[in-house]
């Protein structure tokens, strides 16, 4: 027995295979550093997901989770079945949309001409202040809205003088004015932000292409219809499948400072539901936290969704 495990063939991939120990010593340095990354990530990442129990259960403070009844899908039926939540949802899916087909384009238009423009110091400066509305805080930006578009707001003075009938623009109910107004305040937040990845990708695009096309006579819209957009189309096609899977999460944050009881129809939504229903004045945890889950497996189908249809288009657009 001894003989024939002694004259056993030896594996010479098994001298070059990294052991743990080895990697451990290879680089503990960099182990160290990751540390506590990983233990921010576990904290505020991974524990709060216990808290989807929640969903199925009549969740009471005093009770906890341990405590408190355990009622299965109770919670999503009620959910599913209030008028209050199908208007969220309704909202929610038009703001998404307004956002998805008004949102995305403008980017693409700003980073093209962007890409055009030879006076490197002119667009150093056009950029960073583009750069700037991504860093101001939503309740700044929120109140800037109110105070432009009050009934006494500068560009409410401009409507007027449009034709348009004086009024307080935030509090009209008639759609799709509270929908135009969040889309727009979106845009003016992330298009200098939003299109460092795509001046990256034009960046990156090989000037032979463009020269020779110049030479040949292509205009300046030739030049960007037949080489650039095909060149970027795998990160324009990676930046739609990110937008539609984080529409419905992202929807919400700037509508919690700006909607009012006039505008409830038309600006609740999932986002101001759940928290309404945690924090509101006859609160039901579990209620919320359903809400929250169906938004996050939401989110997830529509990350595949967008993912397959993005394959479809470009094969170079998937992100897995």
């Amino acid at each position: 027995m001894a003989k024939s495990s002694a004259a056993m063939p030896v594996n010479p991939h098994d001298k070059n295979r990294v052991t743990w120990k080895k990697d451990w010593a290879r680089n503990k340095t960099v182990y160290f550093v990751f540390i506590p990354v990983a233990i921010y990530i576990i904290i505020t990442h991974y524990l709060p997901m216990f808290g989807v129990v929640m969903a199925f259960q009549n969740f009471s403070l005093a009770k906890g989770v341990f405590g408190s009844r355990f009622v299965g899908f109770d919670n999503f039926v009620e959910l599913f079945t209030g008028d209050a939540f199908l208007n969220a949802f309704k909202n929610t899916a038009i703001m998404s949309a307004f956002t998805l087909v008004i949102g995305f384009l403008p980017g693409i238009v700003y980073a093209l001409m962007l890409s055009e423009v030879r006076n490197k110091k002119f667009k150093r400066t056009v950029q960073m202040i583009s750069y700037l509305p991504n860093f101001v805080a939503p309740v700044v930006v929120t109140n800037l809205v109110k105070l432009f578009l009050g009934n006494d707001g500068p560009l409410t003075a401009l409507l007027t003088t449009l034709g348009l009938p004086q009024q307080n623009w935030l509090a009209n109910a008639d759609p799709p004015v509270f929908w135009l107004i969040h889309t727009f305040m979106g845009i003016w937040q992330s298009l200098g932000f939003g299109s460092i990845m795509l001046m990256s990708a034009i960046a990156g695009i090989n000037g032979d292409l463009m020269e020779a096309a110049a030479i040949d006579g292509a205009t300046c819209m030739q030049r960007i219809m037949k080489i650039t957009i095909p060149c970027i189309a795998p990160i324009l096609g990676m930046s739609f499948v990110l937008n539609v899977a984080v529409s419905f999460r992202t929807i919400g944050g700037n509508v919690l400072l700006l909607y009012m009881p006039q505008t409830y129809s038309v600006a609740d939504c999932l986002y101001t539901y759940t928290h309404r229903m945690a924090f509101g004045s006859a609160p039901d945890m579990g209620l919320s936290a359903a809400s929250n889950l169906f938004q996050s497996v939401l989110g997830t189908v529509l990350l595949i969704g967008g993912n397959i249809l993005a394959g479809k288009i470009n094969s170079d657009a998937r992100l897995f």
